[in-house]
């Protein structure tokens, strides 16, 4: 009988022990850690737990690796089954071990960002995901010109630079499908590809977002009546595949003929001239109702749109001489700085001879 009563003195000793030393470490756990400043973390693909616990450690994430691999030993028999996630982490001031592990079980990486402008060719985008210091792995596919949409990408550490080229191109599928079947009716192209061979034009053509819709009209009208677009896009797209041209476009570059000269060609190019945004597609799925066939610059920024070659001439006439206005303007406006100076150079002589 005092052999049992020993021996259960014993276990309630235990337990008590054992419910005083996990109280202690739920209370150790919760309370705010030692970081004084955010600090980011890479946890390798495969690392152990061990070697986890010992980098926070080192870099002042947690007070103690010993106290975390006990949390995690003691969560473990509580059921949790979710695993310690790879990843680049960011750890702010105060947070507690208990909010340290969470962060690592949900995956709460740093989140990065891929910006890809409107407008770029593919190989310029190309550029920018090879040149992403974050992105890892070689860059093995070539996509096809314009198959990419243009948007703000945002992933973490770990992600390659295949998986979000592949991204870009699932986006413009994706968008193309929902948009393609809500088009108007009667557009002179048939299928999604050549909408976006027009939309690359668009796209270039005006960088102003309620201008898309009309410029849109005006390709589409030529395409109906079987006119040249005669866009200057395609024509310095044929010359460079893409990249700027450095300089204005002359007489001789209009007339020299390649796939994409719309000035020499009728029809739409046999591929986009760059990748269009969300806009510049669903302006030409749906263009305005005009009967417009020209537009040119109006000096502001934006574009003045005609329905007959008499009206375009006169607002290229208009153009034109607001050119030659701004041009005189600017010229006058330097030779009045020049005089000034002389002036100002002159007096500053004259006073040093007076002294």
């Amino acid at each position: 009988m005092r052999m049992w009563f020993a021996r259960l003195l014993v276990l309630v000793g235990l337990l008590v022990a054992a419910g005083v030393g996990l109280f202690g470490l739920l209370h150790m756990a919760e309370r705010p850690g030692p970081l004084d400043e955010r600090v980011v973390v890479v946890i390798e693909r495969g690392a152990a737990t061990e070697d986890i616990a010992a980098g926070l450690e080192e870099e002042g994430v947690i007070s103690s690796r010993h106290l975390m691999l006990a949390l995690i030993a003691w969560q473990r028999l509580m059921g949790e089954k979710r695993p310690l996630k790879a990843g680049e982490y960011a750890f702010h001031p105060g947070m507690s071990l208990l909010d340290v592990l969470e962060t690592l079980r949900q995956g709460k990486g740093v989140v990065h960002r891929l910006t890809i402008p409107e407008g770029l060719s593919t190989e310029q985008v190309l550029r920018r995901v090879r040149e992403h210091p974050v992105l890892s792995g070689e860059l093995t596919l070539q996509p096809e010109e314009g198959s990419l949409l243009p948007d703000t990408y945002l992933f973490t550490r770990g992600e390659t630079r295949d998986e979000i080229v592949r991204r870009m191109m699932d986006a413009q599928k994706r968008l193309l499908e929902a948009l393609w079947p809500k088009r108007a009716k009667g557009l002179p192209f048939k299928t999604p590809r050549e909408a976006v061979i027009l939309a690359s034009i668009v796209e270039k053509e005006t960088a102003i977002p309620e201008e898309r819709p009309r410029v849109a009209a005006v390709f589409i009208n030529r395409l109906k009546k079987n006119m040249p677009l005669q866009a200057d896009p395609t024509v310095i797209y044929g010359i460079t595949q893409g990249e700027s041209l450095g300089r204005k476009l002359t007489k001789s570059d209009l007339k020299k003929d390649t796939p994409w000269n719309t000035y020499t060609r009728r029809g739409l190019p046999p591929t986009p001239i760059a990748n269009p945004g969300r806009e510049s597609i669903m302006a030409v799925l749906n263009p305005a109702k005009t009967d417009d066939l020209y537009f040119v610059a109006d000096g502001k920024g934006g574009h003045v749109f005609a329905a007959t070659l008499r009206e375009h001439n006169r607002n290229v006439a208009r153009f034109r001489k607001l050119l030659r206005q701004q041009k005189r303007k600017k010229t006058e406006g330097q030779k009045a700085e020049q005089e000034k100076d002389g002036a100002n150079t002159a007096e500053k002589e004259k006073a040093g001879k007076s002294r």
